[in-house]
C-alpha cells in the first residue's frame, strides 16, 4: 500500500492532513475504500457542527454495504466536499486528494499528532 507520509490515521481508517490555515482535511484511506468497493452515496456532515473524536459524522454507502465515518479528532466541521454529492466514486479513484470528505478546525491542534503515522497505519493494515 502506498500511504502518503504527510497523513495521520485513526484506527477506524480515517486520514487527517494538516492544512496551513490551521484546519485539517479528513478522508478515508485507500485500504478502507478498497474494502468498501464502489461508493454510490456519501452522506456528509453539516458545517459548523461541533464533533467529538470517535463520534459518527458521515456515512459512505457502497454497492456492498454502508459504513459510518467517525471524527478522528474533536473540533468543528468547517467545510464538506460537495463534489462527492455528484460523484461519490472520487473517494474510490482519488482517496488521498479529490476524494476528501470534510475539513474541520481542531479543538486541540496537538491531537493530530496522537493519531497513527503512515508507517504505523501500514503495519495495522498489513495482510
Amino acid at each position: 500500500m502506498n500511504v502518503p507520509e504527510n497523513l495521520r490515521f485513526a484506527e477506524s481508517h480515517e486520514w487527517v492532513r494538516e492544512e496551513t490555515d490551521g484546519t485539517v482535511t479528513v478522508g478515508i484511506s485507500d485500504f478502507a475504500q478498497e474494502k468498501l468497493t464502489e461508493l454510490v452515496y456519501v452522506e456528509l456532515p453539516e458545517t459548523d457542527r461541533q464533533v467529538t473524536a470517535g463520534e459518527e459524522v458521515a456515512v459512505v454507502e457502497s454497492v456492498k454495504s454502508a459504513s459510518d465515518i467517525y471524527a478522528p479528532i474533536s473540533g468543528t466541521i468547517v467545510e464538506v466536499n460537495t463534489a462527492l454529492e455528484d460523484d461519490p466514486t472520487l473517494v474510490n479513484s482519488s482517496p488521498w486528494t479529490d476524494g476528501w470528505l470534510f475539513r474541520m478546525r481542531p479543538d486541540d491542534p496537538a491531537s493530530v499528532s496522537q493519531l497513527m503515522d503512515a508507517a504505523a497505519y501500514e503495519n495495522m493494515t498489513a495482510e
